[in-house]
């Protein structure tokens, strides 16, 4: 069933490329992220960069873990500078290492959705100061 979905994703992806009104000339993909919000943000850790795909459940809780952090921070302080915003991944990683290393699978996951719902309820108090601040 998945297997079915991502081909029809791919497919609907494809035919969007082949309508010549939507379709931006001289693109060029590269792997490279760049930000136009904060770009001297605080890189991923290395160990969460080269995760084997099998075990990517742990990074993304760790991203979800930074996230969360980061905007109750922001709408806490009522400021959205760089540093509030984007800090360094030492409070993430250290909520991972300390509360969710030696959890199961799933127990990552409920996680994971747990610090999803703490970052949307605070969403759109933090995305209102970032906008004032010109962070968002």
């Amino acid at each position: 069933m998945r297997q079915a979905q991502h081909l029809a994703l791919a497919a609907m992806a494809l035919s969007l490329l082949a309508i010549p009104a939507f379709a931006e000339r001289n693109l060029v993909p590269t792997l490279g992220r760049s930000f136009n919000v904060c770009p001297d943000r605080a890189a991923e850790p290395v160990w969460m960069q080269e995760i084997p795909l099998r075990q990517a459940y742990q990074r993304v809780l760790v991203q979800d873990i930074y996230r969360a952090q980061n905007l109750e921070r922001v709408v806490e302080s009522g400021s959205c500078d760089c540093e509030t915003r984007f800090p360094s991944w030492d409070a993430a990683e250290a909520v991972f290492r300390e509360v969710h290393a030696s959890d199961e699978r799933w127990e990552m996951l409920e996680a994971s959705d747990a610090y999803n719902r703490r970052a949307n309820e605070v969403r759109l108090e933090a995305k209102a100061i970032c906008e004032a601040a010109g962070n968002w």
